[in-house]
């Protein structure tokens, strides 16, 4: 970034574009779901399905191109944390089951709707192999542009007939017996693919062997030894191409094989050529700015399938095109979501908006004269509507977990802003690659972002987050401003046009400048009101403007030069707000300087309210029946004002 920075003094400072060219219409947004994790448990079940982590999955599967039909059997190898009376697992009820193996030995079960329940007599320790066999046509839906089903099936544009799977967020249980937990990651998973000898199938991590059975069928054996969430498990199988190439990314020992599986047909192969050889460029530069890429001793890949954008299936994402920017944001996934995975739907920021990020960072480094149009593009999606936080408060609905206009573009956005905030971009990035090295393969949530960022600097970012994370809109700024001498005299306002009443992110301001280069400053936002003297400024135009490197969300309002302003006036006050003790370890206070009736929630980071009460000026709130963890405090006024704050429970 490029300005001059000049001593600022603040006085009496108180307190939808197309989004099927941007990238979430690959994830499904057909269904709600209506319980915590899953929709085929309740919470007593939930608590159970805890009792025990799974370890390794082993798929062994018969498929074709023609259909979604499956047949196979799927080894479960877990660990048990508490003494365990029942397995609890998913299984799409269409599945029939033939046989349930614990340990070799067949075993009685319960298959009730979706959920697949298996008596044990399992101690605290104990290791266990459940073996499923099972056969049949997972659900279908008609809504292919959303990316589909668990599994699907469709033609290409081309005449290819492509069988596929997309289990984000709920849907791996349609086509396999999984426990559908983020936070409980398999340590690694063998996927074995038996197909007509005609197509070949992808999968995740290495592929290890490909055996000719003899009857015209053959088995793809695919291993990946890498921690990984039950939705990034994949399958794709057609009649493909294999195309092979190699990146060379900083910290990683050997090249990196790319692994594309791509349609048979000569005459198309040369339009994907180039875009799939880009993938070599931005695999290196993310590795640069991201950390060492997280699979490097296993591959990154892609298969094509009819489907509207793409999914991340860690090692090989499946995409329906290779357009540059969709093939950045999947591979983004990699790190963003596949190496550290959100611990919840409602942060699925960590996973998208990172990954949408990524995007734009190819942009500015390998096409920078594009870059400029996406993030305008990003903030006009944006302020299409005023209302809707990136955290998602309706974690078990998929049109809110993969929402284009705050998941994906507000949430790339606010990405932008901390980078501003940050001002500094190799601690910027230090902080994502110290994040990234935290919390390999494993999850996280956005508030673990924000201390990284903070552990790097010495910024403050409760606000950033309690503004532009948890709270909704975005403000609209109008500044008024005279020259007097040397002496540069200006007044920056903002009003949000959403909930949020006040945003105190810094903010660039461009002024012309007489005989002189025109400047831009930055200047702290502290109030809905600043006031601003800048002594020795030099004499201006009558032009100015705010926030030219579009940082920001923002709409501007008058800009104004004024050759009658010519005195500093007082702040206007700004409501006051304490929230304290933070951490607290039962028992939280909230006062403010504002009497207006209000109304407070305290909610975990899956949504769920856990305390709401109705006060004035201040409350105190009890918590000590809650776990420890992250919460977040939401208060509104009965005039529709809202503040976000956020409290540690230890």
């Amino acid at each position: 970034m490029r300005y001059l920075l000049f001593p600022i003094f603040i006085l009496s400072c108180f307190l939808t574009h197309a989004q099927e060219d941007r990238i979430h219409c690959a994830k499904r947004t057909a269904f709600t779901h209506s319980q915590l994790k899953s929709p085929n448990l309740n919470l007593q079940q939930i608590a159970k399905s805890k009792l025990y982590d799974v370890h390794f999955y082993a798929l062994d599967l018969t498929m074709d191109n023609l259909s979604t039909e499956i047949d196979g059997t799927v080894k479960i190898h877990g660990k048990v944390k508490e003494n365990l009376d029942t397995v609890i697992l998913e299984l799409y009820s269409g599945l029939n089951i033939s046989d349930v193996r614990i340990d070799g030995t067949s075993s009685v079960f319960v298959h009730d709707v979706s959920l697949l329940k298996i008596p044990v007599n399992l101690n605290t320790g104990d290791q266990f192999v459940i073996a499923i066999d099972y056969a049949g046509t997972p659900p279908f839906t008609s809504q292919v542009q959303f990316g589909g089903s668990g599994m699907s099936n469709a033609t290409s544009a081309g005449g290819h007939k492509v069988t596929w799977s997309l289990s984000e967020p709920f849907s791996a249980y349609e086509w396999f017996p999984c426990k559908q937990d983020l936070r409980d990651k398999a340590d690694s998973v063998s996927v074995k693919i038996t197909v007509p000898n005609t197509c070949k199938a992808g999968s995740n991590g290495l592929l290890e062997n490909v055996v000719d059975l003899g009857d015209g069928t053959s088995r793809y054996e695919w291993f990946h030894r890498h921690p990984i969430a039950y939705y990034l498990i994949s399958v794709a199988v057609a009649e493909y191409y294999e195309y092979n190439i190699f990146a060379n990314p900083v910290g990683s020992v050997n090249p990196v094989l790319i692994q594309n599986y791509i349609y048979d047909n000569p005459s198309s192969f040369p339009s994907y050529l180039g875009e799939i050889d880009l993938t070599v460029d931005m695999m290196e530069l993310f590795a640069e700015l991201f950390g060492p890429y997280p699979f490097d001793d296993e591959k990154y890949g892609h298969c094509l399938a009819p489907l509207g954008g793409g999914m991340e299936h860690q090692t090989m994402t499946t995409q329906g095109n290779f357009n540059k920017g969709l093939t950045a944001h999947e591979l983004g996934h990699q790190w963003w979501g596949n190496n550290v995975t959100c611990a919840s739907w409602s942060d699925i920021w960590v996973n998208e908006g990172f990954a949408s990020y990524a995007a734009y960072l190819m942009l500015e480094n390998l096409f920078p004269t594009e870059a400029a149009t996406e993030m305008e593009d990003i903030h006009t999606d944006v302020m299409a509507i005023p209302y809707g936080s990136i955290w998602v408060t309706d974690s078990l609905s998929e049109y809110s977990i993969f929402n284009g206009r705050l998941t994906y573009d507000k949430g790339a956005a606010f990405v932008h802003t901390l980078r501003f905030i940050m001002n500094d971009d190799s601690l910027f990035f230090l902080a994502l690659r110290n994040f990234q090295d935290e919390f390999k393969d494993s999850v996280a949530v956005g508030l673990d972002i924000k201390n990284h960022l903070e552990a790097v600097s010495s910024i403050d970012f409760d606000d950033a987050f309690d503004q532009w994370y948890f709270g909704e809109g975005y403000p609209k700024y109008s500044l008024r401003w005279n020259s007097i001498g040397e002496d540069l005299y200006f007044n920056i306002s903002h009003w949000n046009l959403g909930d949020t009443p006040t945003f105190t992110n810094p903010l660039e301001i461009k002024f012309e400048r007489l005989n002189l280069p025109d400047t831009t400053i930055r200047v702290d936002i502290v109030g809905n009101n600043d006031y601003v003297v800048i002594p020795d400024f030099g004499a201006t135009g009558t032009t100015a403007e705010i926030d030219p490197n579009n940082w920001i969300i923002n709409e501007v309002g008058t800009v104004l030069y004024d050759p009658n302003y010519t005195s500093v006036q007082k702040q206007e006050s700004t409501v006051k707000l304490n929230v304290f003790p933070n951490p607290t370890s039962d028992q939280f206070n909230i006062i403010m300087d504002d009497h207006t009736d209000k109304s407070v929630q305290v909610l975990t980071s899956h949504g769920k309210v856990v305390f709401e009460t109705k006060f004035n000026a201040k409350t105190s709130v009890n918590l000590d029946s809650v776990d420890a963890g992250y919460y977040i405090v939401k208060i509104t006024s009965t005039d529709g004002r809202q503040w976000v704050k956020t409290i540690v429970v230890n």
